[in-house]
């Protein structure tokens, strides 16, 4: 049963479990939306926040500050401020929150702890659950520009346009550029300096364990054949070049998804898949109408 198997939420490195509750959606124009109350809609284990958030002490009570980037101020402000006061209202804090486009912190304040620690753990929700609807702006991936691949694309390129050229839809901008060639691990949201700055320190770590599988060696690849991932081959829009370790090995798909893991315990990435579908797109209907897409 959904009751007994709740969905759950990781929050710097804790759990909350969320209850199943009917979603209101709003106008993409409105600058704010609505209370979303956690009281009625969120069921959380625990009020307390986690080690990562440090509360402070000072002369007139409790202060905590939150590095959240501005794109999201509007969902802890909500429609016409309703969200913040009515969160200021339930936990007896006062929240600031800079001005739109302003990157900072929001800062919680209140005379008693617990309340400071309620109303952090109630904002790290609204954030949670709307970074999940921003648009990813990055992907991690394997760049496949290796001038090798690049002739064997083009010398794929021109063999389908040969010969299938008169076929409905088959036109050389449907194709990939060769320069853009790439393995695809993952999708991020990377919505301010401080996070892009974040995932490229989390990257650099990411090479001691890709350097221990690869015991510091280059892993040859190869690239052979083509798959497409839809059920009815009439409705298939793109098309994937099959990628494998020379040797066989595994190594690849072990990085791949050692990779996702990183990020997603680092919180710049979402689990989609049990583990990463390795792909490298050489055509894609969508190139159609923008030419510089990639996927």
């Amino acid at each position: 049963m959904e009751v007994l198997r709740p969905a759950l939420i990781n929050i710097n490195g804790r759990m909350y479990r969320r209850n199943i509750i009917k979603e209101e959606h709003y106008e993409e124009e409105e600058e704010d939306v609505s209370y979303m109350g956690p009281p009625e809609s969120e069921d959380l284990a625990d009020e307390e926040t986690c080690d990562a958030i440090v509360i402070e002490e000072t002369d007139k009570g409790y202060r905590c500050a939150i590095d959240v980037p501005s794109v999201l101020y509007k969902y802890i402000i909500g429609k016409k401020g309703e969200t913040r006061r009515r969160l200021e209202l339930d936990t007896k804090t006062s929240i600031n929150i800079p001005k739109p486009g302003v990157e900072g912190e929001i800062v919680i304040t209140g005379s008693q702890k617990a309340g400071v620690s309620s109303a952090v753990t109630r904002v790290e929700l609204l954030i949670e659950s709307f970074r999940k609807k921003q648009p990813f702006t990055h992907f991690l991936s394997f760049q496949m520009n290796d001038p090798k691949i690049q002739e064997g694309f083009l010398s794929f390129k021109d063999e389908v346009l040969q010969q299938c050229s008169q076929d409905h839809g088959v036109e050389e901008s449907i194709f990939q550029n060769p320069a853009k060639l790439h393995l695809t691990i993952g999708t991020l949201a990377l919505l301010n300096d401080t996070e892009v700055k974040k995932a490229c320190e989390h990257l650099q770590e990411c090479q001691n364990f890709i350097r221990d599988i690869t015991e510091g060696k280059p892993l040859p690849l190869e690239v052979t054949g083509i798959e497409y991932m839809n059920d009815d081959p009439a409705m298939v829009d793109i098309l994937y070049a099959k990628v494998n370790v020379k040797d066989k090995s595994d190594k690849l798909q072990v990085i791949a998804d050692r990779l996702v893991e990183h990020f997603v315990s680092a919180g710049l990435m979402v689990r989609e898949w049990d583990r990463v579908k390795l792909h490298a797109t050489v055509m894609n209907t969508l190139f159609r109408k923008d030419s510089t897409a990639c996927s």
